[in-house]
């Protein structure tokens, strides 16, 4: 099978969804694997290092993917990529299903197969394929240090002949894979960190890493099946933005994470709250994709309001692309492996847990029950519906974990739990 790996088409993306390590993972399974010119130089991975690893590097995207049974791409396809796949093609992708659903009826009607890395489901034996959370990994590290940067403080404690400078603090809303690897960067940099999530049950992940987790008097939780976290009652709502305007005045640095697929993400810090902060103090939304968890919040900006600079970072995964694409092709090659057979021949099993969660569009038809009711096609009907098989329930509209939630079968100490490199 022709393997294709083209450039993101995204504008600054850096990052690429096969690096040659991966290249050498899929040769050994008998896949022939192609690259784009330069698809990987951002990324750390020049064209003679794919060309050592055992891939053909042609010149144009166009070259690549003719003939292709699978290709491997990072950011959710455009109309010129999707139109570019060939009848019966797999696409391992991220895909935004629930976002932008309208893309999947594109899928399905051009004959792909998508799978969505969004979409992989929340097991023991899928943490190495979770591409959400490698990415959240990244994001959550690099939070902290964009907002380090713009504070005009130090975070950590500083004892001098000039006097004792006291450590900066730090308040991360959301115990996520994003937040707790927010949490333990800004431990590492000195801060006095706190922390919260509606979910109870992450507590002592969050405790492990030095940090204080934010209780209120009369409990705030929406903790659903499977650890994921579940709508608030607007009561509840109320409750958790008392406690987070009690704790945000004394904060230097704020990282908000939480996120609702397929839905704007919760505002979590009003302009109130932010009026009571210090002037310099910094807040970082990784939510501002998708509408942002701060009233002043500006996707892709830096805005200040009340004295307090509000960051609204655009993908932030891409701007650490080495190790993102290296975990990401991680995750991506794991992924691959579930519907190979041993000679490297395709074997979709639509009854495995991990390929029939995953996959979207398959055989002109959406498989995915949510996908379907969002474009509320039964033209499209297909798929697995009964089987139970299916995207994970959406978060909380309050403080949830970023786009996945607290991860299961992990050590509490493990700032990284679903992390793959």
């Amino acid at each position: 099978m022709k393997v294709a790996v083209v450039k993101e088409p995204r504008p600054g993306e850096a990052r690429v969804a096969l690096v040659p390590q991966g290249v050498k993972a899929l040769a050994k399974a008998g896949l022939d694997v192609h690259v784009e010119a330069g698809a990987g130089a951002a990324a750390g991975a020049p064209d003679d290092a794919y060309r050592e690893a055992g891939a053909t590097v042609a010149g144009s995207a166009g070259e690549v993917l003719g003939g292709a049974g699978l290709v491997l791409h990072v950011n959710p396809p455009d109309e010129a990529l999707i139109g570019s796949l060939d009848r019966g093609t797999i696409l391992v992708s991220f895909l935004d299903p629930l976002g932008s659903p309208d893309r999947s009826v594109a899928l399905a009607e051009r004959g792909v197969t998508a799978i969505s890395m969004e979409m992989v489901p929340r097991i023991t034996r899928a943490q190495s394929m979770d591409a959400l959370s490698s990415q959240a990994t990244v994001a959550g590290y690099k939070a902290v240090l964009v907002g380090a940067g713009q504070l005009p403080k130090f975070l950590p404690m500083f004892t001098t002949a000039a006097g004792t400078i006291r450590p900066g603090k730090a308040l991360v809303l959301g115990a996520g894979v994003a937040g707790l690897q927010a949490i333990a960067t800004a431990r590492r940099l000195g801060a006095v960190v706190e922390a919260f999530d509606v979910r109870p049950a992450v507590k002592e992940q969050v405790e492990s890493l030095g940090a204080t987790f934010l209780e209120a008097e009369e409990e705030v939780t929406a903790e659903g099946e499977g650890g994921y976290a579940t709508e608030l009652s607007e009561d509840q709502h109320e409750k958790e933005l008392e406690l987070i305007a009690s704790a945000i005045s004394g904060a230097d640095l704020v990282i908000t994470t939480a996120q609702i697929p397929g839905r704007p993400a919760p505002l979590l810090v009003t302009d109130e709250m932010l009026a009571s902060m210090q002037p310099g103090s910094v807040v970082v939304d990784l939510a501002s994709e998708s509408g942002g968890n701060c009233s002043a919040t500006k996707s892709g900006e830096t805005a200040v309001a009340h004295g307090v600079t509000v960051i609204g970072p655009v993908n932030i995964p891409s701007t650490i692309p080495v190790h993102a694409s290296q975990m990401y092709s991680k995750n991506v090659v794991t992924l691959v492996g579930e519907f190979l057979d041993e000679e490297g021949a395709l074997a979709l099993d639509f009854e495995n847990d991990v390929i029939g969660p995953a996959t979207v569009t398959h055989g002109g038809s959406i498989r995915s029950e949510r996908v379907r009711q969002l474009v509320g096609g039964d033209a499209q009907a297909g798929g697995d519906a009964a089987s139970g098989h299916g995207a994970p329930p959406p978060e909380a509209a309050g403080v949830s974990a970023d786009s996945r939630g607290a991860e299961t079968s992990t050590s509490a100490a493990d700032p990284t739990p679903r992390e793959e490199s």
